[in-house]
């Protein structure tokens, strides 16, 4: 598999790529029709996303002919840590917090779910700082 922190895709290329990871394969027939069940997108606007994800090698195709079978090359878990990565990246360090407060909120988790995350917060807690420094400007500043 190829490291997911070197792809970065789009919002519409991850439509395609999930319904790849669903599928475990799939020809560009059956993309298309799921994309366009799905998202009521044409045949060209599936195709051209899944050109790019071929260019950006998040999927690789295989076969000496067509129909040609689409496999991704990117770990559909690796991806969503590296995106979610991405964006705490891009945030003030002090802000994590209640920004994984809101995400927990806001979604629907099952009771193991649940279960994992207190176990994890709990072993945090035993190292975690009073407060969190912020990182957004060298120095002594505070978010």
């Amino acid at each position: 598999m190829k490291d997911a922190k070197n792809v970065t895709i789009t919002d519409s290329e991850w439509m395609v790529v999930r319904a790849i990871w669903t599928m475990g394969h799939a020809t560009s027939r059956e993309l298309i029709d799921a994309m366009n069940e799905l998202e009521g997108w044409s045949a060209s606007t599936t195709k051209t996303l899944l050109h790019r994800l071929i260019q950006k090698q998040a999927v690789a195709q295989h076969g000496g002919s067509r129909p040609f079978t689409y496999k991704p090359v990117v770990g559909e878990k690796e991806s969503m840590a590296a995106a979610a990565d991405d964006l705490f990246d891009h945030m003030c360090a002090m802000r994590a917090g209640s920004t994984i407060a809101g995400v927990i909120q806001s979604r629907e988790l099952s009771r193991a779910d649940i279960a994992n995350l207190q176990a994890i917060l709990a072993e945090k807690a035993k190292t975690a700082p009073e407060e969190v420094q912020c990182n957004c400007l060298p120095g002594d500043q505070t978010c």
